[in-house]
């Protein structure tokens, strides 16, 4: 069976700690690969390595950073294809959404390449007689990125493209469900020209996370995952003196009003809750459909499109959607079905008990769609990350903007309608970091940064984008006087500007 291994110093990394996880085919339920599983003194190896390299790569001038950059993102480029076969193997994603992924971590490399623009900083002259002051960025140190299972090569290409190119040093610890994507990263990286130890991945469980969080060496902690470990990691991180961003989970609406075109909503609230079996913390969980109208009609359209989706292995071309990543988290998101039903809800349509022909034993469960949910039901307050669609009724825009707003999370938001003035109210009020006007999932460009507010960030900084520049940098103002030789003298006073 095959073993993934780690990446310490620029070289392969056999497992010592004689611990090791299952790597499975969530299209067929079987054990596919076996993933190493560090111990302290692995973490602590992969850090040493980063921290011998930060002492040049820091250094290493931009242009160089550059360079390296551009050759890598054509090698990702030319091994798309084979990114996301790793993706649609381990994750089970169907092979169109894993090349999806694969193109939009590209985006951020695409940014990282412009570091020499990115790391510009700031003068102002003659702020006093012949004084100067200028405001520079200079890399934290060692990074580390902890990554989910949801997208194995997107989410690490959010975070180390653009920290190595202002500077830093990388230690990755992605999810132990879908190691092989991130460790072909790190080998394109290598054969990109990258110098040893810049990268370096280690496979885990939280024994490897523990490390990292209270490593002394490490500066600085970027973290994608649920809300309570986003939480934990933020809150260890920063005892412990690191910078951390820590993005958690989402419950994302989309509020639907009675002008909308709602032949476009629901192609689109299929898409979004849908997609990747929901396996997304930017998917759609929650449509609000303000007037009993609008509510009935939509649901109707929802639940035609939903009942032609074709669910099978994510290699099979015919595939829309693809299973899920464990039996345990396809019976957990069958479960919500299940007491939605019991809590009063209206199961429109029910995935539960789904399987696929000659594939009985994947991790398969069918899409489902509830209406009349109510805020109460565990299918509302809970994250589910499945393809499950709960529709919510509200009587007029006011009800439905207190709703979304009385969620605990705040990631994305959507709003379907032909009204100018009624989006421009919504983006304004609703209090979410990523907002889309008749547009389902809003994920930000790369140059722009991806966050929510409330429970789905913990820490002052989005990823990427310029608040990714601002979170892997710290700025350093210099004021600098260089005296004409005539100037002479002596003066205690306190400086003026003057």
């Amino acid at each position: 069976m095959t073993t993934i291994d780690h990446w310490i110093g620029g070289k392969p990394a056999e497992g010592t700690s004689g611990n090791y996880g299952p790597v499975y085919n969530p299209a067929t339920g079987a054990e596919a690969k076996r993933v190493a599983l560090a111990s302290v003194e692995e973490v602590d190896a992969a850090v040493a390595a980063a921290l011998a390299a930060y002492q040049t790569w820091s250094t290493a001038s931009l242009s160089k950073r550059s360079a390296v950059l551009f050759k890598y993102r054509e090698l990702l480029d030319a091994h798309r294809d084979e990114i996301a076969a790793l993706i649609t193997a381990e994750h089970g994603k169907v092979h169109s959404d894993a090349l999806g992924e694969v193109a939009r971590g590209l985006e951020i490399v695409e940014l990282a390449t412009s570091a020499p623009l990115l790391l510009k900083g700031e003068l102002s002259t003659q702020v006093s007689t012949r004084v100067d002051v200028s405001a520079i960025r200079q890399p934290v140190g060692v990074v580390a990125g902890i990554t989910p299972f949801n997208f194995p090569a997107m989410v690490p290409m959010w975070m180390f493209p653009l920290a190595i190119a202002c500077g830093n040093t990388f230690v990755l610890k992605p999810s132990e469900k879908v190691p092989s994507a991130a460790y072909r990263l790190a080998e394109l990286a290598a054969e990109a020209g990258l110098p040893d130890g810049v990268l370096n991945v280690v496979n885990g469980d939280r024994v490897a996370v523990e490390r990292l969080l209270d490593h002394p060496d490490v500066s600085a902690i970027s973290f994608v995952g649920s809300t309570p470990i986003a939480r934990h990691i933020f809150t260890t991180g920063t005892a412990n003196g690191k910078r951390v961003q820590a993005l958690g989970g989402a419950k994302n609406h989309m509020l639907v009003l009675p002008d909308a075109d709602l032949d476009l909503a629901a192609d689109s609230a299929v898409n979004a809750a849908y997609g990747s079996a929901g396996e997304r913390c930017m998917a759609v969980s929650v449509v609000v459909a303000v007037g009993a109208e609008t509510g009935d009609a939509l649901v109707e359209k929802i639940a035609s499109r939903a009942a032609g989706l074709r669910i099978g292995p994510g290699d099979d071309p015919a595939s829309e959607m693809g299973p899920l990543i464990t039996k345990q988290h396809r019976d957990k998101v069958a479960s919500y079905v299940h007491s939605a039903r019991e809590q009063g809800a209206e199961v429109v349509v029910d995935g539960t008990g789904y399987t696929v022909e000659g594939y009985e034993n994947g991790h398969f469960v069918g899409v489902s769609l509830l209406d009349k949910v109510s805020t109460d039901m565990d299918a509302y307050r809970d994250e589910i990350f499945g393809p499950v669609l709960c529709v919510v009724r509200a009587e007029t825009y006011d009800e439905a903007i207190r709703l979304i707003n009385s969620s605990r999370w705040g990631n994305g938001t959507a709003i379907f309608t032909r009204d100018g003035g009624a989006a421009r109210r919504f983006q304004l009020e609703v209090q979410a970091g990523m907002v889309g006007v008749n547009v389902p999932i809003p994920v930000p460009v790369g140059y722009h940064s991806f966050g929510g507010w409330k429970e789905s960030l913990f820490g002052d900084h989005h990823i990427y984008g310029n608040d990714g520049v601002h979170f892997y940098t710290r700025g350093k103002v210099v004021t600098t006087r260089w005296p004409d030789p005539s100037d002479s003298g002596i003066n205690l006073g306190f400086p003026s500007n003057s």
